[in-house]
């Protein structure tokens, strides 16, 4: 039974199930970001984000290469990192660090309204799909559970329905919707990517898309 990001099985190891805890609850700080965009408009959001975003880069590609700052990184955070993270052969980043490359890139690249949403998405659908899958994931979905997945399209769902929209119409809720589909099969794949990019970026390319194609005249951007 495949698990959520080659993290042990659910059956065993309570303590790793803890851990998951802590991270999904860690990550869920992160809800911080969208709601910081929210009151803020982009060019200065993006003045914050984009050299907190450079030095946690520097910082995750150095520890990989200056032994005493991996020693530091390790013996405070090592515990939370997950074993692609601490790779020595491939020397990836952590995913504290791709939460604030796609939180930058979402600013800069979707209209305010879509990258609030497809961030909030991340930040609740990850968790519920990691805590959800770990813990009663039994049936296969692509390269994850059916049962995580199910969790991160029905959480996605909830986001889409409290969050703010342009003009309230049907047709929005059901943009967000199919947007929330689209990122469920990302988030599901076998792709060598860093959910917490592909997830944010799939979702607001698909929301984007539905305004264009529904609603061509809507002045989106007025949001914020």
């Amino acid at each position: 039974m495949p698990s959520r990001k080659s993290d042990p099985p659910p059956q065993g190891k309570k303590g790793s199930y803890r851990v998951e805890i802590i991270r999904k609850a860690i990550h869920l700080c992160s809800v911080a970001i969208p709601i910081y965009y929210f009151f803020t408009p982009r060019d200065i959001a993006l003045r914050l984000c984009i050299p907190v975003t450079l030095l946690a880069v520097i910082v995750d590609v150095s520890r990989h290469y200056y032994a005493p700052l991996k020693k530091l990184f390790h013996r405070t955070f090592g515990w939370l990192l997950r074993s692609h993270e601490t790779d020595r052969d491939r020397k990836r980043l952590s995913g504290a660090t791709w939460v604030l490359i796609s939180a930058t890139l979402a600013i800069w690249i979707f209209p305010k309204i879509i990258a609030i949403t497809g961030f909030c998405v991340l930040i609740v659908s990850d968790m519920a799909a990691a805590l959800i899958g770990r813990r009663f994931g039994r049936h296969t979905f692509l390269a994850k559970t059916l049962e995580g997945s199910a969790a991160f399209f029905v959480s996605a769902l909830l986001v889409v329905a409290f969050l703010p929209k342009i003009e309230y119409t049907i047709g929005e809720y059901a943009i967000g919707a199919a947007a929330a589909l689209v990122a469920t099969v990302v988030e599901a794949l076998p792709a060598d990517i860093d959910d917490n990019l592909s997830v944010p970026l799939s979702f607001g390319a698909a929301m984007w898309a539905g305004y264009w194609l529904l609603y061509p005249a809507m002045q989106i951007y007025r949001f914020g």
